[in-house]
């Protein structure tokens, strides 16, 4: 099996990493390797977005009832709080349950594209990484995926970095990504994907996806895909 490695930027980051490798390396088939840095050095910039938020709370829970803006929410903050552990600056397009609209707009829905575009676009990051909850009529479906923009060379190798991350660590996660016609993705020349975390529609990986367990490991794998997509 293929290592995804590793390089902390900040002294701090070494302790963390190596918790972070012994609670979670049963799940990604390996252990990986953290090379300490005695200079920090935060050179690379990401944009977190989670998706929805405000009046438009995305996907419903099929069990549990719960908005997929909040789960959104959860697990950007959860992979914010692992990237700035190994020295990655974040930018959040939001960091509560606010919506980013304007709410004098008529069309809240494109006040809030736009207001995400300006973030992205402003942030001097190298990549975007935007995270949903999927939702589908039949309840049998299941699995992380992840798009990328068409065109969009370096978002299609960072979709396979994470995609591949992903499908070795965590259950049905698809290890093939898609072209997705977002507008988060399409709206930047920036590398960015889009991952669609699993399905609410189906309860048992609704189960998975509220669990704080599982929420750390599969952010933990999105981190493995981020760093391998840097090369670090």
């Amino acid at each position: 099996m293929r290592k995804i490695k590793f390089l902390t930027i900040k002294k701090r980051a070494i302790v963390v990493g190596l918790l972070c490798v012994l609670a979670i390396g049963v799940f990604c088939g390996t252990y990986f390797p953290i090379k300490a840095s005695a200079t920090p050095k935060p050179v690379h910039t990401i944009v977190i977005d989670a998706g929805h938020g405000g009046i438009d709370g995305g996907a419903v829970g099929k069990v549990s009832g719960i908005d997929e803006s909040h789960l959104n929410l959860e697990y950007a903050m959860e992979l914010k709080s692992l990237c700035e552990n190994f020295g990655i600056r974040v930018v959040m397009t939001r960091s509560d349950m606010n919506g980013l609209y304007s709410i004098s707009a008529p069309n809240k829905k494109k006040s809030e594209m736009e207001k995400r575009r300006q973030i992205i676009e402003s942030s001097g990051a190298d990549l975007v990484v935007s995270l949903h909850m999927n939702s589908f009529p039949l309840p049998s479906a299941r699995g992380a995926q992840v798009y990328y923009a068409d065109g969009n060379e370096s978002g299609k190798v960072l979709a396979e970095r994470v995609g591949n991350a992903l499908h070795q660590s965590i259950d049905y996660a698809k290890k093939t990504v898609k072209v997705g016609d977002y507008y988060v993705l399409n709206c930047t020349s920036k590398a960015g994907i889009l991952v669609e975390c699993g399905f609410l529609s189906n309860a048992e990986e609704e189960n998975l996806l509220i669990s704080e367990k599982y929420k750390e490991n599969f952010c933990y794998s999105l981190l493995c895909g981020i760093l391998n997509f840097y090369e670090m």
